[in-house]
């Protein structure tokens, strides 16, 4: 299946090169080109791409703006943003947009085609651990309240939901997930997809900023110990969220 996508940049040179990088690739076909925001808006409800990759910093309208009203619109693109990230503290509020992940401007052609196919497949961009240090490098400054509806939604999971959710957001991958839990790597993907579903999200890149949010996680957070996990209720298999079942009493 060919991978469309639509580039935005408001630097010709860049939209050209990455345009290049893309368009040798036999499962990438590059849909069109957008100057600013608005642009890309426009150009990605007619084109209806599988990816969007924009930058942040662009005229008319900024690159999370667009991916805002892009996600807000439900039309399936899935947003990668480009920037420089050391100077560009709105990576963060991308991300809270909706963007599925980022990418450094100076990211070689073979790293932007991997995301690019990473992100058309379902899958959030960056690895979780890489998610949580940019989280935690900028959450501290960004002040990030906690929202009460989010501690509201955390009620719909159950405690291996939230266990996982918790270690998720820690930066551990499905299979270290596993290990903690002693379940197998297919169980973590379901209990994964639970939580997407009962929160309204869509990629493991949310999750580790829903965690944020409702105050699961707090900036400065190095890591998820065992101990604040919760453990499995007695009764229960680790890799399951079933109640224990009641047998008739002797």
């Amino acid at each position: 299946m060919t991978i469309s996508v639509l580039v935005a940049d408001d630097q010709p040179l860049m939209r050209g090169a990455l345009q290049m990088c893309l368009a040798g690739e036999p499962d990438i076909e590059v849909a069109g080109e957008a100057a600013d925001g608005q642009q890309a808006i426009e150009l990605a409800t007619r084109l209806r791409p599988d990816v969007l990759v924009m930058d942040i910093r662009m005229p008319t309208l900024d690159g999370i703006a667009a991916t805002r009203q892009l996600v807000a619109a439900d039309g399936g693109v899935r947003v990668i943003v480009i920037t420089t990230f050391d100077l560009d503290e709105y990576v963060f509020e991308a991300l809270r947009a909706g963007a599925s992940g980022f990418l450094v401007k100076d990211a070689t052609a073979e790293e932007l085609v991997q995301a690019v196919r990473v992100v058309a497949a379902g899958d959030a961009l960056i690895s979780p651990a890489v998610t949580r240090r940019l989280l935690d490098r900028y959450a501290e400054r960004l002040f990030l309240p906690v929202e009460p509806e989010r501690g509201e939604q955390l009620q719909r999971l159950t405690s291996r939901e939230l266990a996982v959710l918790k270690l998720v957001a820690g930066g551990l991958s499905n299979a270290q997930i596993g290990r903690v839990l002693h379940v197998a790597d297919s169980s973590v993907k379901t209990h994964v997809s639970h939580v997407l579903a009962k929160l309204g999200l869509t990629d493991r890149v949310q999750l580790v900023i829903f965690a944020y949010e409702s105050g699961l996680l707090r900036p400065g957070a190095t890591s998820v110990r065992r101990s604040a996990v919760p453990e499995a209720r007695p009764g229960v298999p680790a890799d399951t969220d079933r109640q224990p079942s009641r047998r008739p009493r002797r």
